[in-house]
């Protein structure tokens, strides 16, 4: 019979259909398994522990599944380590890379210096993380671009989350003319912020006169908002900065030069 045709050593056609099946049904319980782990610890524990378990369920799930096929197809574990020593100068440098991924992986995984859904900037790349897999990281940027970054440079290079922390804090500079009374505008100003319900008042807001410039006096105007929104409040309270301050004849002035004649006496 076919099925008792030998292959190679003492594997049989059987045994390579078996080794097969076992192969593509671990795959397929693996990821069964893993989901429905995800969903059982759905409303248990947080979405970033959740993830990390359902990774660890599936790669070891498949890790069990391929040292239960190998022995079928003949292949010894000891073997392996064998030919890995012969192989390993051949295929280190190849493998040197994937490996390097595969621990920043891990370790990104451990440490945690991003979640999903964090607004990052990894190098020049500034975006939301998309997806954290083994091997490399994906972040999709505000332009609506994928990039995919290799885990071992995601661990490797500094990473701005602009999300890590619950608030966020933000400034303007604000300009207004010499003759304009300054109290006035830093109390205008102090006003717009103590209506706004989501500009925190711990830490507490700022407005206060920095510098002197050639053509007006400096503002700086400093507060913190909660992360999800601090972009939007951002916006809104630097255009009613800019209406409020108009109404009150308070003016952002243009750069100006005054012109000296020399031959005037």
């Amino acid at each position: 019979m076919i099925l008792n045709k030998t292959l190679y050593g003492d594997v049989q056609v059987i045994d390579l259909m078996i080794g097969a099946l076992i192969l593509i049904f671990g795959m397929i319980i693996a990821k069964m398994v893993s989901l429905y782990v995800k969903k059982l610890l759905k409303e248990k524990i947080n979405k970033e522990q959740n993830y990390i378990l359902v990774k660890l369920v599936y790669y070891g799930l498949v890790i069990f599944v391929l040292t239960s096929a190998l022995p079928v197809l003949g292949i010894r574990l000891n073997a392996l380590l064998v030919a890995g020593g012969v192989m390993g100068i051949a295929i280190g440098f190849a493998g040197q890379s994937i490996f390097s991924n595969l621990i920043s992986g891990v370790f990104l995984l451990i440490e945690r210096p991003i979640k999903i859904g964090n607004a990052v900037k990894i190098d020049d790349t500034v975006g939301r993380v998309e997806d954290i897999q083994m091997i490399s990281t994906t972040v999709r940027t505000f332009d609506g671009l994928h990039v995919r970054f290799p885990n071992q440079k995601v661990f490797g290079e500094k990473i701005i989350n602009y999300e890590a922390n619950v608030a966020r804090r933000f400034q303007y500079q604000v300009g207004i003319r010499y003759m304009d009374d300054a109290d006035k505008a830093i109390a205008i100003i102090k006003k717009i912020i103590d209506k706004e319900p989501f500009a925190l008042k711990y830490p507490e807001p700022m407005v206060f006169v920095e510098g002197l410039g050639e053509s007006s006096v400096d503002l700086i105007v400093r507060m913190w908002a909660p992360v999800e929104i601090w972009h939007s409040l951002y916006r809104n309270v630097l255009w009613k900065i800019k209406v409020s301050l108009e109404k009150e004849g308070i003016e952002i002035p243009f750069p100006q030069r005054v012109l000296w004649d020399a031959r005037a006496k």
